[in-house]
């Protein structure tokens, strides 16, 4: 397959990114107003009527950089009022106003500068930047009592950032990923805390954060046996719906066959990123039973970009996600 190469827009990261400018199924008979409503409403009272089968959490950057743009604050407030455990993908220096509204951070970032996704295990060259920043996050999710921090193989070129500064295999690649992995897995586990891969695709370049060409992780297959080679209990995958949908596809069945390494979930519509409602393609109600099925323990992170009303948009998708 020939994949598109990186320009300087996939090379914002999620903090630049940030300083930057009726449902089908089992939704169906909601219209975006009713949402609306409903979600102002469990706003207002701080009630919801989740099941709760699903740990459901929000994902703080997609909120933050669309729609209302809402601070931390107000993420935290809704995410609370819809019954959700946590909000995200914040920075460390959000995480008191998540403890008062008792709230956890589901998965902490990697505390990379730039782009967190282009310099990763996968290189030599930034393995010591890599394990001091994740190891510094790591104490800090131990100090917090948040489970998690994200982790990626990062991109295959031998200057990161440099399409032509020649490739890295991908056996090479998966075995410094191991390598560097292994160099941090056991204080991972001193500290109680999971670091978690993500798989990531390759083929949108049609926006910085909807697709990553250049990145290497773009197999999920590949992702899960790096983290089988590391062997631990305390190295998982980040398994991204949207983004296994677009390189993989077959989810439900990849679940099952993954259902060991899966140590955190990620949402959106696919195409597109956006809202998961009847204008994409993926039916998320069987893919959660398929999670409760499994036995998984872990959250679920609603990661779309909205396109129209945020709090509507996230009401439904939580609504859909609650089995």
């Amino acid at each position: 397959m020939t994949r598109q190469q990186p320009n300087s827009a996939n090379h914002l990261s999620r903090r630049q990114w940030l300083g930057s400018a009726a449902l089908a199924g089992a939704a169906s008979s909601l219209t975006m107003n009713s949402n609306a409503a409903l979600a102002a409403d469990q706003a207002k009272t701080g009630k919801s009527s989740v099941k709760g089968n699903i740990k459901q959490s929000v994902v703080f950057w997609c909120f933050n950089v669309a729609g209302d743009k809402w601070d931390i604050d107000t993420t935290a407030r809704h995410a609370k009022a819809l019954g959700c455990k946590s909000v995200e993908l914040c920075e460390p220096e959000h995480w008191p106003t998540l403890k008062k509204h008792e709230l956890t951070c589901a998965i902490a970032p990697n505390g990379m500068p730039g782009a967190p996704f282009i310099r990763g295990f996968n290189n030599p060259k930034y393995h010591d930047e890599v394990i001091a920043a994740t190891t510094a996050v790591i104490d800090k999710c131990a100090e917090f009592g948040f489970p998690s921090v994200i982790a990626f193989t990062g991109f295959k070129f031998r200057t990161a950032e440099d399409p032509n500064s020649g490739e890295i295999s991908a056996e090479e690649g998966a075995d410094n990923c191991v390598k560097g992995l292994k160099k941090i897995i056991g204080h991972a586990e001193k500290k109680k805390v999971t670091i978690c891969l993500e798989h990531l695709n390759s083929r949108d370049g049609s926006h910085p954060m909807k697709g990553h060409p250049g990145y290497q992780g773009d197999d999920v297959d590949y992702c899960a046996e790096i983290i089988r080679r590391v062997g631990s209990e305390r190295m998982k995958l980040l398994f991204d719906i949207y983004h296994v949908q677009i390189m993989n596809g077959d989810v439900i069945r990849r679940i099952e066959q993954l259902k060991d390494v899966i140590g955190h979930v990620h949402t959106a519509g696919n195409p597109g990123r956006g809202e998961l409602d009847d204008n994409q393609e993926i039916n998320y109600p069987p893919i959660m039973r398929k999670l409760v099925e499994v036995g998984y323990q872990g959250y679920v992170g609603q990661e779309f970009i909205p396109t129209r009303d945020p709090l509507a948009g996230l009401t439904a998708a939580v609504k859909l996600c609650d089995v």
